[in-house]
C-alpha cells in the first residue's frame, strides 16, 4: 500500500500491492504452472495482473508498540502451505483421493479458538463431503463487541488476536484504515491478500462503518475476491458475515463464483453457496460465460494436463477438486442448458470438445427428463456428437460417442454445413469403424420410429 508514512515506518512497514502479494503467493506456492484455458477468453484474471512477477524479497511487515503506535503489532512472514503445487492449489498430502469427485478442504489451525454457539447446519452438498472435515456451513460464532456491535464470523479465530487487530486500527490514522492509495487498495485488500484474518476482519469492521466495504482496487476486485482468488475460504465467511457483495465483479465480470470455479478452490465455493440465497449462479461475466461454464473449461485443462503426466498425483489431485467445484454448483442449482453467449456451448460441448471423457461421463449420469434435448442442443449448428466425431487423435474419442449415443444423441442430425456426425469422423480404419456404430445406430433409431409410427 502507499498511504502517507512517518519517517520510521517507511523504513520497516513499507506496503506491497495487492498484485505483487498474490504473485508473491503464488511463486512461494508452485514452480510448475499449468497451462491457462485453451480458449485465453475463459481466464477470470488477465495475464498483466498475475504474471508480472515480482523478485523482491518476501515481505514481512514488523514494528514494535512502543516505536510506532500506528503498527503496535508484529505481523508473521507469511507463509504459503507446504502441500500447494499450483497457485491457490490447498490440496493437503493426508487426503485420500481415491474417491472421485470429493472436495478436499483444507484444515485452518487456530490459536484458542472461540467456541460456536448454535447448532451446526450441515452443507446441502450429500455427494460432496469428506470424512471428518470441517463444516464450512455452521453457525457463525458470536465473536464479542465492537464499538456496541456483535458481528458473527465464520469458524473459531485467535480472539486475542482480533483484539489486538481492533486496537491497531483504532490507533490508526483514520485515513489509512478507510481510503484507497494509488493502486486502489484499501488495508482491507492488502491484509486479505496476505491471509491475515484477524487483520482482515478489523479492516472490515471499520470500512464497513464508512460504506466502502466493496471498494475496488484498479483491476475492479473488492476484497472478497482478493479472498476468493487467494484461497481464503475464511475471510470469504467472515466478508460476508459483514455484508460484502457476493454478487461483486470485476472489470472483466468475473463474480466471486466465476474465480472460486476457475481456480477450483471447493472450500471457497462451498463458503460463497451455504446458505447464500442471492448468489446469482447464472452471473455472465465479460465472454459470456457462467460459473459452471468456467468450472468445465478449468477442469478439462487440467484433465488435458494429467493425460500428458498421468503418474502426476497432484493432477489427479487438482482434477478431483475442480471436479467437484462442478458438482457443488450443479447441486446448488446452476442449469446444464445455459449455453455461452458467444458460442452457444453448454458444459456438455465444452467437455466434449476437449475429450474430457470424466467430465463428459459425469454429466451423462444425470437422469434429466429432457436428457435428450440437453445431448442434442446445437451450438453454431453443432451438437455434442458433432465435436464428439472431430476428436481424430483423442483416446477418448469412441468412448465418448458410445456415451452420448447411450444417451440418445442423434447422430442424423445435420451442422450448418449440412453434415452429420459420421462426415466428420477421421479416415482410415478406426473412422471406418466409427462411422460403422454410429450408422448402425441411426438405422435402429429410424426403425423404432417406424414402429412407433405403425401402432399409431
Amino acid at each position: 500500500m502507499h498511504f502517507d508514512k512517518s519517517p520510521k515506518e517507511k523504513a520497516c512497514c513499507t506496503q506491497p500491492t495487492v498484485k505483487k502479494l498474490l504473485e508473491q503467493k503464488r511463486r512461494r506456492e508452485t514452480s510448475a504452472v499449468l497451462p491457462p484455458c485453451s480458449t485465453a477468453s475463459t481466464s477470470p484474471i488477465p495475464l498483466n495482473t498475475v504474471a508480472e512477477l515480482s523478485s523482491s524479497e518476501p515481505f514481512t511487515l514488523t514494528a514494535g508498540p512502543t516505536s510506532n503506535p500506528d503498527m503496535a503489532v508484529s505481523f508473521q512472514s507469511w507463509v504459503p502451505p507446504l502441500e500447494s503445487t499450483h497457485p491457490y492449489y490447498s490440496s493437503a498430502p493426508e487426503h485420500s483421493y481415491d474417491t472421485p469427485y470429493l472436495p478436499i478442504q483444507p484444515e485452518y489451525s487456530t490459536q484458542q479458538p472461540v467456541s460456536i454457539f448454535g447448532d451446526s447446519i450441515s452443507p446441502s452438498y450429500p455427494d460432496c463431503s469428506v470424512v471428518g472435515e470441517p463444516s464450512m456451513a455452521s453457525s457463525w460464532p458470536l465473536l464479542g463487541q465492537s464499538q456496541n456491535t456483535q458481528h458473527i464470523y465464520g469458524s473459531s479465530m485467535d480472539s486475542l488476536k482480533l483484539d489486538e487487530a481492533r486496537m491497531l486500527l483504532s490507533g490508526m490514522d483514520y485515513s489509512r484504515t478507510t481510503c484507497q492509495d494509488e493502486d486502489g487498495d484499501t488495508i482491507l485488500h492488502i491484509y486479505t491478500a496476505k491471509g491475515l484474518r484477524e487483520y482482515a476482519i478489523a479492516a472490515a469492521e471499520r470500512l464497513k462503518e464508512v460504506g466502502r466495504l466493496d471498494a475496488k482496487e484498479h483491476k475492479g476486485k473488492t476484497a472478497l475476491l482478493v479472498a476468493v482468488t487467494a484461497n481464503q475460504p475464511e475471510i470469504v465467511q467472515d466478508l460476508l458475515s459483514l455484508g460484502a457483495d457476493i454478487n461483486a465483479c470485476d472489470f472483466t465480470g468475473q463474480t466471486a463464483l466465476h474465480l472460486a470455479a476457475h481456480y477450483g478452490f471447493p472450500a471457497v465455493l462451498r463458503a460463497l453457496l451455504s446458505g447464500r440465497p442471492n448468489v446469482n449462479l447464472e452471473a455472465r461475466n465479460f465472454e459470456g460465460m457462467t460459473p459452471l461454464h468456467c468450472a468445465a473449461i478449468s477442469h478439462s485443462v487440467t484433465m488435458k494436463a494429467f493425460m500428458a503426466a498421468p503418474a502426476d498425483v497432484g493432477l489427479q489431485a487438482k482434477g478431483d477438486e475442480k471436479l467437484s467445484c462442478v458438482q457443488m454448483l450443479i447441486i446448488a442449482g446452476a442449469s446444464l442448458l445455459s449455453q455461452e453467449i458467444k458460442s452457444n456451448k453448454t458444459i456438455l460441448h465444452f467437455a466434449v470438445k476437449e475429450g474430457n471423457i470424466k467430465l463428459v461421463d459425469y454429466l451423462l449420469s444425470f437422469r434429466l427428463p429432457n436428457m435428450k434435448d440437453f445431448v442434442n442442443m446445437k451450438a453454431h449448428g453443432h451438437t455434442a456428437l458433432h465435436m464428439a466425431a472431430g476428436l481424430h487423435s483423442n483416446p477418448n474419442q469412441e468412448k465418448i460417442l458410445q456415451l452420448l449415443l447411450d444417451r440418445g444423441a442423434d447422430p442424423s442430425i445435420r451442422n450448418l454445413e449440412n453434415d452429420q456426425p459420421a462426415h466428420l469422423l477421421q479416415s482410415g480404419p478406426q473412422g471406418e469403424r466409427l462411422k460403422f456404430m454410429l450408422k448402425r445406430r441411426s438405422s435402429s433409431r429410424s426403425g423404432r420410429t417406424r414402429n412407433n409410427l405403425d401402432h399409431m
